[in-house]
């Protein structure tokens, strides 16, 4: 499995609590915020999702890489995380579709790995001391004084205060036809996609549905938009602390303000938070997992879903509200998450948008919440028809 020697290896957070392995994938050393991830599959997925730039994963299912790796599956470029932590790493990939192993992935893509780590005992710290900056050192380094690594973490910035996206999206923007994905008839809209740390899947998806989709860099502006007449706007999950993501806001306010469609996921949804006038803040240890329970607020039905996030929205939850930016209208909180009631989906009632804070396209995951493409769907076609308010667009 190992193209290279084993080398005694140490996880150290800033805590000063030491978790010892050894390295696997590249060795090195490598700094970010620990976080664990429940997912029992869809490694590849978590790896290659850039809202994990900038942190260390943990994987809680004890054995990783079974499946190895393909190009199929990959949901960006390239391998975002920081670096990659498990309890026991597959031997060989046994799977027909397996093209490679994981940790010759790993390697090639300059990952640094940590195996032999008893993550339950570590997911379990995370879960009562919260998400932390943390560090893996391997060979000479690994043997220092803890006191020493323990400062190297510390030295390290917080999520708090990062803007990534900017770091994680395109540089030029590409289309992804309706054609090219199963879709026969006539292309039912033009839709702008702002990649803040898109999701491959997550262009398909609207495709598969006949909607062909224009995505931009997280730099663009609302007149790259409306040079392409698009029916509607979408933004991105996408890593790094919302309070940042300043041009973004702007944005999306005038947007907001043309009455142009709009819908986002995870990121996304901060995001529109921040437009409407809404706070955010940091979650203790967040939610990143294919099972996580929600509630749709406006039919009552519980969907088990994906998500990976660190921030949420600050809003009240069972409630109509004017939007603290007033000249947005209503707004309430559509979804909550049923583990600890955080905000989990936005709708503006006098304006055609709303978003989630999980993941729709679910890959690999749960597909309860795919419904949320038809629904955005509807709420272009409405719009198109001169009917703007996201009422008229439930389905």
């Amino acid at each position: 499995m190992n193209s290279h020697p084993l080398q005694p290896s140490v996880l150290v957070l800033e805590d000063g609590r030491v978790f010892r392995g050894r390295s696997w994938g590249a060795p090195g050393n490598t700094f970010g915020e620990a976080v664990f991830a429940t997912g029992m599959t869809g490694y590849q997925e978590t790896l290659t999702d850039p809202s994990y730039a900038g942190q260390i994963v943990i994987q809680t299912a004890p054995h990783i890489g079974n499946t190895g790796v393909n190009e199929q599956d990959a949901e960006s470029r390239k391998i975002w995380v920081n670096g990659f932590v498990v309890r026991d790493p597959a031997r060989r990939a046994s799977n027909w579709r397996s093209e490679r192993s994981l940790d010759d992935e790993l390697a090639a893509q300059d990952i640094v790995g940590l195996q032999g780590v008893d993550t339950r005992a570590l997911t379990r710290h995370l879960r009562d001391k919260g998400a932390m900056r943390a560090g893996i050192f391997a060979g000479d380094d690994a043997a220092r004084p803890v006191s020493e690594l323990v400062q190297l973490v510390k030295d390290q910035p917080t999520m708090e205060g990062q803007s990534l996206a900017e770091s994680v999206s395109i540089d030029e923007a590409y289309v992804v036809e309706p054609a090219d994905h199963g879709w026969d008839g006539p292309v039912k809209h033009d839709l702008a996609a702002v990649d803040l740390g898109i999701k491959g899947m997550t262009p398909q998806r609207f495709a598969e549905r006949g909607v062909r989709v224009h995505v931009l860099p997280a730099t663009t502006t609302f007149e790259d938009i409306t040079n392409r007449n698009v029916d509607g706007v979408f933004f991105s999950n996408g890593p790094g602390d919302p309070a940042t993501a300043d041009h973004q806001v702007a944005l999306l306010r005038e947007v907001l303000d043309a009455k142009i469609p709009f819908f986002g996921i995870c990121f996304g949804n901060q995001l529109l938070g921040r437009a409407l006038g809404f706070g955010t803040y940091k979650l203790p240890f967040g939610h990143r997992g294919i099972n996580q329970p929600v509630m749709d607020l406006t039919t009552g039905k519980v969907e088990i879903t994906s998500q990976n996030h660190g921030f949420a929205v600050d809003a009240p939850v069972g409630e109509t509200v004017t939007a603290p930016e007033s000249r947005f209208g209503r707004t309430e909180v559509s979804h909550v998450g049923l583990n600890d009631n955080v905000v989990e989906g936005i709708r503006c009632l006098d304006l055609p948008a709303f978003s989630v804070q999980y993941h729709p396209e679910a890959a690999a995951g749960p597909h309860d919440a795919a419904y949320l493409f038809d629904r955005f769907i509807d709420v272009m076609d409405r719009a198109a028809q001169g009917t703007t308010t996201q009422e008229a667009g439930q389905r």
